[in-house]
Order: structure tokens, then sequence, then C-alpha cells
């Protein structure tokens, strides 16, 4: 990422908690190497993030090493794109101190997602999980990103991002790149498979979900367990056939095959058929990637060389947006 490119910049961060499901990987871990042609991207384990709630430490080691390694089996160039440990790059820590004092209380009590997680971690309710919204802000201007890829539950932190940067530039002017949401193209929502008005989790139970490390007999198993319906009639209605739907839109997506074709060819055939053409596919397209990933991971040297090095990219990058923060604000820097 040279000082001379005009590529727009893209931040994307995803926390390493959970296994990266089939629906992260269609939703988004798919597109991200198309992304790359045109765009400076940074894609971060959001490590801290995760300690909003209790973590095993060595889960969380262990799952941030497997997101890592998921990066680049999905097919991401580490030497064009930077990926790191959020962890590995201090100031993300030290420019979210500075935005905590321009971000008002009133904002970050109405974020839904800080409601939603009180109540699943009543027991926990701490000043992390409030102030969550501000590291995330922090992640996005330390690189002066134009471009953030948001979901549905992320789009008010992307608001909130956008309104801390202008308040600081309001004062401070032309100090951050006030971010944009990243749309990315018409792609298939991936839904539980237990569930599946729902849409896939990391965090949902084991059975609802394809992990993009399941051994071929399991997504078997799960995709043969998958809630359907009792008509018997394949046809592609998310209202009223979620479950057929959502087998269908996987099939369709992974296969390249149009759903007016699918829904053709396999009309009268039943589910035991969709369900294992499914299967086939998913198992089909998991494989180079579990190969991939397995040689990764077994190469723990390049591994730990590879994140160091996209670290101190990052590191480099955040600095530049750092200083002139600290100089603006009247922090004396020898």
């Amino acid at each position: 990422m040279s000082d001379t490119t005009r590529k727009p910049v893209l931040f994307s961060g995803i926390q390493p908690s959970g296994h990266i499901t089939l629906g992260n990987f269609i939703g988004s871990m798919r597109n991200f190497t198309l992304l790359e042609k045109d765009y400076d991207c940074l894609f971060s384990i959001v490590d801290l993030h995760a300690l909003t709630v209790r973590q095993n430490p060595a889960v969380l080691r262990s799952n941030t090493l497997e997101l890592a390694a998921l990066y680049i089996a999905c097919g991401l160039n580490p030497e064009e794109s930077i990926i790191y440990c959020q962890s590995h790059v201090p100031q993300h820590a030290e420019l979210a101190w500075i935005l905590n004092c321009f971000t008002y209380m009133g904002e970050l009590g109405r974020m839904t997602q800080f409601k939603d997680k009180s109540r699943k971690h009543s027991d926990n309710i701490n000043a992390g999980l409030f102030t969550y919204p501000v590291l995330m802000a922090a992640d996005i201007l330390l690189y002066q990103a134009n471009l953030v890829p948001v979901g549905a539950d992320q789009k008010q932190h992307l608001e909130i991002t956008r309104d801390i940067a202008q308040r600081f530039n309001a004062l401070h002017p032309g100090v951050f790149v006030v971010p944009e949401p990243h749309i990315p193209k018409e792609t298939a929502k991936i839904m539980s498979l237990t569930e599946p008005e729902k849409k896939m989790s990391k965090s949902d139970p084991e059975d609802s979900l394809v992990s993009m490390l399941d051994k071929p007999e399991v997504v078997r198993r799960k995709l043969r367990r998958a809630v359907t319906d009792s008509d018997g009639e394949i046809r592609f209605d998310p209202e009223n056939k979620p479950g057929v739907s959502n087998l269908l839109a996987i099939l369709s997506v992974l296969s390249g095959e149009s759903m007016d074709a699918l829904t053709t060819r396999l009309s009268g055939q039943g589910y035991g058929k969709l369900k294992e053409e499914t299967a086939e596919v998913v198992v089909a397209t998991l494989e180079p990637i579990q190969a991939r990933y397995q040689a990764l991971m077994a190469d723990k040297a390049y591994m730990a060389d590879t994140l160091k090095r996209n670290a101190e990219r990052a590191q480099y990058l955040a600095l530049r947006t750092l200083r002139k923060v600290y100089k603006k604000l009247g922090l004396y820097q020898p």
C-alpha cells in the first residue's frame, strides 16, 4: 500500500470468536478477493473487540490464528492486502481513547447492539461493551478508510463513526476521511439450517451452521438434517419456504447454476435430492480451502512472520494518522 496509490482504502474487521461459517464465506470472504483489485484493503482480526465478552484465552489465540489462515486460504494475498491482528497495532487503542473524548454518552446508549448484548450477558455489562463503537470508529478512521463493508447489524456503528469523524473535523478540519458504507454486489443471504428465518451466525448452535472447517461427513450430516417443510415442492420462496429457499440459495451461488434452471431441473425430485446436491457442492467448495488452510497452519513460522510484517505495514499507516491527531490536539510530541 504505497503513498502514491490512488486506490480508495477499504477496511473490514472480523472478530475471532466462533468458527467462520459458510454464510460468512458466501456473504463476505468470497468477495474480498475481488476487492483487492480496486481497493487498498485492510482485513483486521479484531481481537480486542472480542474481549467485551469473557473469552477462554487458549481458544481466543487458536481462533485468531485460524481466522488469519482462513483469510489467506480463501484467496486473499497478504502481500497485497494487509491482514493483521488489531492488538498488534497499539494505535487502535490510543485513538479509541481520543475519540472517546469526542463521543457522547447518549449516542452510545442508543446503540442497539449494546442493548442486545447487555441482555445476553447481563452478568457482564462492562464499559468496553458500552464503548465498543468508539474502538470500531478508531479501527476505521486510523487508516483513513473510504469504504467499510457493513451488514445490517453494523450500519448503526458506521453511522456513529461518521458522526465522530465529522465532529472532530469540525473542530480540526481535514484530519479524518469520513467513511462510506460499501454495499457489496447482490449476494445470497445464508440462513440457519435449523431456524431458516434467521441468518446463519457463528455464535449459533453447531447444528444450525456449516463451519468452513467442517469435514465432508459433518457437512453432509448437517445438510441432511436441515429444516425444510412438508409440502415437497422445490421452489424459491423465502417467505413461505425459508428452509428450501436457503438450500437452493447455497446450491445456486456455489454451483453457478441459475435459480430458474435449478428449480426446473430439480422439480419433482424431492428434498432428499436437493439436500444431497447442496451437500456435495459445499464439500467441493470447502475441500481446496481446507487443504490450503491445513498447509498454512502447519507452517507456524510463515503465519507468525506474515502477521508480524502485516502488523508493521498497518502500524506505519496508523502512526501517520495518530501523529496528525496528536498535533491538532496540542499533545506535545518531542
